[in-house]
């Protein structure tokens, strides 16, 4: 890795740590995806503004890094839209059995020790280093 994308992977990491550690300070609130998002789609009056405000900020943020560096983005899908939707209720449903995701439980709870944020973070790296090589190495010759 040059140290170009070292120094920009440090200062992607030094602001998602800051971003979560303010929304925690300033707001109560683990900075969790898909707790955020989630309270999105069920709404309490007093949650919405806030949680708008975090889902737009990672919208924005991609939307710079389009202007700032397309080529950080491929031209095309590399797997067909049947399996990304797949994968992404396949995640939806794991962050529901494993009460957050990876941001929530990787970045937030094990910065604060929690156990169950451990024993989760390294349930979904495990299997998800599984499935990818599952998908690229045995099953790849089978998907559109």
């Amino acid at each position: 890795m040059p140290s170009s994308s070292i120094a920009l992977a440090l200062v992607g990491g030094a602001l998602i740590g800051g971003a979560a550690s303010g929304l925690l300070l300033f707001n109560g609130r683990i900075a969790g995806i898909s707790g955020i998002f989630g309270g999105l789609l069920v709404p309490e009056r007093e949650e919405t503004a806030w949680r708008v405000a975090f889902v737009l900020g990672l919208l924005a943020g991609g939307g710079v890094l389009l202007v700032a560096d397309p080529a950080a983005f491929p031209a095309h899908q590399p797997r067909a839209l049947a399996v990304l939707a797949a994968g992404g209720l396949l995640v939806g449903v794991g962050t529901k059995i494993s009460n957050g995701c990876t941001s929530g439980h990787g970045v937030c709870g094990l910065s604060r020790r929690s156990p169950r944020s451990l024993a989760a973070t390294l349930t979904f790296m495990t299997t998800g280093a599984l499935t990818v090589y599952v998908v690229n190495h045995i099953v790849q010759g089978y998907l559109p």
